[in-house]
Parts: structure tokens; sequence; C-alpha cells
């Protein structure tokens, strides 16, 4: 089969690789669909770590068409999460496994979802509805991980939150400050992106921090930073109302750094905090994307074939993007 690996930093390669084949415990799935993910060009840049000679894709899904020796059903459509704790190290035995010191992540640590099969540990897969649009599966992932960031965050009814950044992770962050009662706007400078946050439910929108304070005086309760830039970083305290607090979701280059005040933040107690990854969210989020309750449609941005894969990492993506999602 092919299959999109990085051999090494600035080195993606989409090349024929044997057919994966069940180890113990182990299912094989056909993957139906995989998201294209920051993560992805962060991994291609070299700005995060990964092991060489890997196929990537941490965000799928697909049917199961080896059980191996599981319970599993054939023909099932499953989610996987990508994450694979070890459940023995200090991290993992405190409950912490996001920071579990031996996390092996499909498609980062072990081939992952850009390729027609995968080998995957039954305990990761999901279970998702038949008729459910093979598309949404792959938002399964992303959305635990901001289902994470906003457990952080904690929304409360009848706060103003402010999400920053128009992606897909801002995007579904929005859905979940609204589903919390919370008001919501989106600070993005894409207007197509500030039309799609008002699809998903922001009540306002703000192309930059003079504009997001005329409509937010006094800031938010709650700021979640989700593009992962230096300088949205570093304007999210100014956006926050005292004694309010901020999450940081999106993923910078390691070893950029970001200017901030500390007397202000102890001055005005802002609480600043940090959400890695999808400690206990998967089952959460697929459950939530199993039942419809979040709006997918309009962040398929647009589907791919296996021979684009490459290139659509490789460069930046296109303005209007959301997730350009695999299909097979």
């Amino acid at each position: 089969m092919y299959a999109t690996q990085l051999l090494d930093i600035g080195d993606l390669q989409t090349r024929i690789v044997p057919d994966p084949t069940p180890a113990a415990g182990e299912i094989i799935v056909e993957i139906e669909a995989a998201g294209i993910c920051g993560t992805d060009r962060h991994l291609f840049k070299g700005e995060f770590p990964s092991t060489p000679g890997k196929t990537l894709g941490h965000e799928f899904s697909g049917l199961i068409v080896d059980t191996g020796d599981t319970d599993f059903t054939l023909g099932t459509r499953v989610a996987i999460d990508p994450n694979i704790w070890c459940s023995t190290c200090d991290q993992c035995r405190r409950g912490r496994v996001n920071l579990c010191a031996n996390n092996i992540a499909i498609g980062i640590g072990r081939d992952g979802g850009f390729a027609p099969y995968c080998a995957v540990p039954a305990r990761q897969a999901h279970v998702l509805p038949p008729d459910l649009n093979p598309a949404y599966g792959a938002f399964c992932e992303p959305l635990a991980c901001t289902l994470h960031g906003m457990d952080v965050g904690n929304a409360r009814p009848g706060e103003k939150v402010l999400i920053i950044g128009g992606g897909v992770i801002g995007q579904l962050a929005i859905q979940l400050a609204v589903l919390a009662g919370a008001e919501v706007m989106l600070l993005t400078r894409s207007a197509e992106k500030q039309a799609i946050g008002k699809a998903c439910g922001a009540s306002h929108c703000a192309s930059d921090t003079t504009s997001a304070l005329q409509q937010w005086p006094e800031g938010a309760d709650l700021v979640v930073e989700c593009a992962g830039v230096s300088a949205t970083v570093s304007m999210a305290p100014g956006l926050t109302r005292s004694g309010g607090r901020i999450v940081i979701l999106g993923v910078l280059p390691s070893g950029q750094t970001v200017p901030i005040e500390p007397f202000d933040l102890l001055f005005r107690e802002i609480n600043l905090k940090f959400a890695f990854l999808n400690p206990f969210t998967q089952a959460r989020a697929t459950q939530m994307i199993g039942s419809g309750l979040i709006n997918l449609a309009p962040l398929v941005s647009r589907q791919i074939s296996h021979d684009e894969v490459a290139g659509v990492i490789e460069n930046a993506p296109l303005p209007s993007d959301i997730r350009a999602i695999l299909r097979f």
C-alpha cells in the first residue's frame, strides 16, 4: 500500500510500504477520513518531536477490517485516540496521562492514518454510528483536545468567552463555549472564518484587539488562544478582564518564546493556563460527534486525495482553510 511518511525533517514522501498486520490486542482499520493538522506541518518543519520513517496522520477514523484477537465486530466504524499512554509512569499513576513520559502517539511515534490501512491497539478505538458522514469521524481527536482545553478554562453560563483563532480548534471551542451557556466572541482577521464562527454560534466577531475591546471594554472572563501564534498569545492578557482566565490551546513551534508581563498578570490576578492533548476526553468527543451535537459541515474546507497529502502539508494552508480532509 502507499503511505505518506516523514523520513526526516523536510523530507515527506508517499511510498509503497507493507500492509499492516495486527499484533496482540490490535485491530486493522481501513481509513475513511484523516485530517491534515497544523501539527503535521510542525512535524515536517522539525518544530515538534517525531520518530523518523513513520506514516503521519493522527486525526482519523475508518472501518475495522481485521479484528485480530479482540472482541470487535468486522465493519464497525471507529475513531482513533492516537495517544497511547503507558499507564505505569509517575504521571500516568497521578492521572496526568497527557504528560505520560512514554506516550507513543499514532501518526507521530508509530504509523498513522495517511495510508489506506493502519494497525492500532483496540483500546484506542471508539465506536461511531454506522450512518455517520465518514468525514466527520476525523474530527474526534481535535474535538477531544478542545474539550480538554475548555475543561481547563471552565466556561460558565453567562460568562464572556473570547476565542482567538478561527481554525478548527477555534471553531470547535466556540461551539463548546456556547453549549456551556457563555456569550462568545471570535477574534480572527479572516472574514470567511468570522462567518463560519457565527454559523458555529459566536454572537460577536472582531478582527483585532481594538475591535474586541470596543465590544467588551472590560475584556473577557475567559480567553482561549487557539491560533498558536506568538502575537496572539502575547495579546491575550490585554483581552482578559481582571480576575479572568487564559487557556493556551494553540501549538507554537518548539523553542519559540513570547513576551508576557508578569506584573500585569499578578496585579490583575489573571490565571494563565495551558491545555495539552486529550486526557480522558476522546470518548466524550466521539459521543458528541456521533450524536450530531457538534456542527461539522462548515469545518470541512476541502476533501483531498492521497496523492495531494504531501503537498498540502508542505505548503501553508489556504486562507479559508478550516480542515482539509483526506478521503480514500
